[in-house]
């Protein structure tokens, strides 16, 4: 009897633990990316004429694009330099410390000045703070893949990759929400003058959650058993290139088409609608906030098909699917109508969900524990510059010169790169 009881104890210790793991994951990324979301955001309705000012309003917006990409080339650094101390130290410290420098960016854009006020000193505080936002993201996905992988039980690795990438349409809803409950209740001017201000000190309270959260976690099994087997390397972005290039390289192009189409119908959607169609911003932003529920569906039934049919097979599926919404772009969200536009979003969306989901456990299962975050994190965000740090700039140059025809090329091209990307690495699919 007693023995049953300590058995109890002890599944019910380990329920504990992975619901404790799975939330810390899901948590952390939700504000992670809800950070990094009310940039794009802000980008796409307010940032141009307020810290880029420009005689052509297309011009401001190229501008405002511009400064949201700078974080897309600060996140592989911060992968290396986060990655470094998370095959060194542990998950858990370098999660903490991610979330930590993301947060602090994120609360001090709410406080700078803008152009008017401080001249060209304000788009450069601005992109500076961008980079800090970009530099923690860059050590978060990785280790918040990691975290939950690494706790999977056999069978369930997929499963329980989907998590974090739950929380990408998580902080997505809470970003748009509340852009969009702002502009319910504040008039346009007040809106520009300090509203758009309110997301960015908000995330001082969801920081400080997400930091609640994961100082109650332990270290990985797997961490701990590549430290029994061998001391961590000294160098593990070093050890990742030599041994592991072939991975980094696959696994990146791998992921450049989740970026891509996420990107395009968010942020260059955003901003196409709500100046190109006319649309009116509050109605855009919820057209998104329905759309992105289906991006949660895709991840859910992306997870659990990878667990059975393969991460890389389900991977190849979402990008095949992906074709098809290119070629949907012209007759959808150039028609202006908003039952259209919202078809597309909502198709994009799933679409980006069966290639989104899968990654948490494909992208980490390319690389040994002892290099893993290192790989994992350098992978995910140097596809993040290919497919989405200047995909809404390229969008809106491609709109501007040649119609949307040539967004919804492009976005087949990205498809197709990774397509190759996941085939060159199927043997460990």
């Amino acid at each position: 009897m007693a023995e049953f009881v300590g058995g109890g104890e002890a599944r019910m210790a380990a329920s504990v633990s992975h619901k404790r793991v799975l939330g810390a994951s899901l948590v952390g990324t939700a504000v992670e990316f809800y950070d990094f979301y009310i940039y794009a955001t802000a980008a796409a309705l307010v940032f141009g004429p307020l810290f880029f000012p420009a005689e052509n309003p297309g011009l401001q917006l190229l501008l405002s694009y511009a400064s949201f990409s700078v974080a897309f080339f600060a996140r592989p650094l911060g992968a290396v330099a986060f990655g470094h101390f998370g095959d060194r130290i542990g998950r858990k410290s370098t999660l903490v410390a991610s979330l930590l420098i993301m947060g602090l960016s994120t609360f001090l854009i709410a406080l700078l000045p803008t152009y008017a006020v401080l001249g060209w000193g304000a788009p450069a505080l601005l992109c500076l703070l961008r980079f800090g936002q970009g530099f923690g993201l860059g050590g978060e996905w990785g280790g918040a893949a990691l975290l939950a992988v690494e706790n999977a039980p056999e069978g369930k690795r997929a499963r329980y990759g989907m998590f974090p990438q739950l929380g990408a349409p998580v902080g997505f809803i809470a970003s748009n929400g509340l852009f969009l409950l702002l502009g319910l209740f504040l008039s346009g001017d007040d809106f520009r003058e300090w509203g758009w201000r309110i997301p960015f000190l908000g995330s001082a309270l969801l920081v400080g959650i997400g930091l609640w959260v994961r100082l109650k976690l332990t270290e990985t099994p797997d961490f701990a058993k590549a430290l029994e087997a061998a001391p961590p390397p000294k160098v593990p972005f070093a050890e990742l290139m030599r041994g592991h290039w072939r991975e980094v390289l696959g696994g990146t192009l791998g992921a450049v088409c989740c970026f891509a189409i996420f990107y395009l119908a968010t942020a260059f959607a955003l901003g196409y609608g709500t100046t190109t169609l006319g649309m009116a911003r509050e109605q855009f932003l919820g057209l998104q906030l329905f759309s992105i529920l289906f991006m949660a569906v895709g991840i859910v039934v992306s997870g659990f098909a990878a667990d059975r049919f393969g991460a890389g097979n389900v991977l190849m599926a979402g990008c095949a699917l992906t074709f098809g919404v290119a070629m949907l772009i012209v007759p959808t969200l150039g028609s202006g109508n908003p039952v259209l536009v919202a078809f597309f979003l909502s198709s994009a969306l799933f679409a980006m969900g069966l290639v989104y989901g899968p990654l948490g456990a494909w992208i980490p299962g390319l690389f040994p524990a002892r290099v893993r975050y290192s790989g994992a994190s350098v992978a995910f965000n140097v596809a993040g510059i290919l497919g989405g740090g200047l995909a809404p700039l390229i969008a809106q140059r491609l709109a501007d010169q040649s119609g949307l025809a040539a967004v919804g090329a492009y976005l087949a091209v990205c498809a197709g790169l990774s397509l190759v990307g996941i085939f060159s690495l199927r043997a460990k699919a």
